[in-house]
């Protein structure tokens, strides 16, 4: 926290999220542009490194976007036609959209009652009704940067994998860098991880994101079809020897290379990657503080290797002569930059056309937290005052409405 508001042209007095982005990453960023080599090169391949030696994965692949990752994860654990995935219906979107891109179905499992994570006993109850060995692939989705049961989730897919159809697990790890647990690193828990480095997560290279692996065979895919399916990288065709013209399409890969020039914001922004979740926990603490004794509020659940990169606070309506979204808008009309994290997918149109048995009523706890949760601002470098301003903004707009 800081003592003083940075520069910002937004209307609000505290706006959702601003990145932290000083010096080091401009100069790293005009290093690349005075380069002149701007695409996919030896700034990316550092960052790679760099992730590797962070998380200690094995296998660490940049791409343009988490749902770039997230497709290429899924085509390497066998989401095809004829094959579904197991995920939740609180998330965003990509999520389950990259199974469909891939021509897979998707089987919803609601989250826990008092958690926003994936229910391991309503992934058991799908799996159980699995009798052609369709599924697989679950995805468990660490919401807000606090992590799913993955002991549970990985003992399931051990559990119910055949020789004929192993069941993987793929982490939707774009809210949970850098957690950490006993055994290990977000996106090392299960057979593959997919970050995000959006603009508003907890690093950021402004668009971008970073898929991990222990697994040879997986890693072996997800390079090939990382860049077309080609057998050579950009890099290597324009610097090596070796002729540029001479490579081989071995498959029919994608276009979801992450470039220099977000790598070398990406390179320094990991520099900086604990000290940001040190100043994000702090702001917790405070709002914690100030939340914990009001009977209208519940607060957001915490468990090891929480990244707290969203702070979830969630209404008790039962307390309140007003719903979420006439709290949320008064607010914002107070200046308050807040947000909703998630919609859950059965409210929206595409799904439902998709799926008639996806509606609210067969997944209550998601249903309940959609209509019950607010997300705070929270983000390093955030002032006192902007916190004391959210502070006092949710405490009188909750006196107001008590009943």
């Amino acid at each position: 926290m800081k003592d003083s508001a940075p520069t910002t042209s937004s209307p609000l007095k505290v706006p959702f999220f601003h990145a932290s982005l000083g010096e080091a990453e401009k100069k790293a960023v005009c290093d690349v542009i005075d380069s002149l080599w701007l695409t996919t090169g030896k700034v990316t391949q550092g960052f790679e490194e760099d992730f590797k030696a962070f998380t200690g994965a094995k296998h660490a692949f940049a791409v343009n976007s988490n749902t770039s990752g997230m497709i290429l994860a899924m085509d390497a654990c066998g989401v095809k036609a004829g094959k579904a995935v197991i995920t939740t219906p609180y998330t965003f979107v990509s999520t389950a959209a990259c199974a469909i891109h891939l021509g897979a179905e998707v089987r919803f499992a609601d989250i826990e009652k008092d958690s926003y994570s994936i229910d391991p006993e309503k992934i058991e109850e799908i799996l159980k009704k699995d009798t052609k060995h369709e599924i697989c692939a679950i995805v468990p989705v660490h919401i807000a940067g606090n992590l799913c049961n993955m002991e549970k989730i990985c003992a399931l897919a051990r559990a119910y994998s055949t020789p004929e159809n192993k069941i993987y697990v793929i982490e939707d790890a774009a809210h949970s860098f850098p957690s950490k647990t006993k055994r290990g690193y977000a996106g090392l828990l299960g057979d593959a991880g997919v970050f995000s480095f959006y603009v508003t997560k907890t690093i950021t290279t402004g668009e971008g994101g970073m898929v991990t692996t222990n697994n040879d065979e997986l890693a072996k895919r997800i390079q090939i079809m990382r860049m077309h399916g080609m057998d050579r990288n950009a890099w290597d065709r324009y610097t090596s020897p070796r002729a540029s013209w001479e490579y081989d399409i071995i498959e029919c890969g994608y276009k979801f290379n992450l470039p220099d020039i977000l790598s070398a914001l990406g390179r320094e922004q990991l520099k900086r990657a604990n000290l940001f979740f040190e100043e994000r926990k702090k702001i917790v603490e405070r709002y914690n503080a100030a939340f914990k004794d009001c009977d209208y509020l519940q607060l957001p659940p915490d468990g090891e290797g929480n990244a707290w990169h969203l702070y979830l606070l969630r209404i008790k309506p039962e307390k309140l002569n007003c719903d979420r979204n006439t709290f949320a808008r008064e607010l914002q009309a107070d200046g308050i930059g807040i947000s909703m994290h998630f919609i859950a997918l059965f409210k929206f149109t595409y799904w439902q056309k998709r799926y008639a048995d996806f509606t609210a009523e067969n997944y209550p706890n998601a249903a309940q937290h959609t209509d019950n949760t607010i997300t705070l601002p929270l983000w390093p470098e955030m002032p006192d005052e902007m916190v004391e301003t959210v502070i006092n903004s949710v405490r009188k707009t909750g006196e107001k409405h008590k009943k």
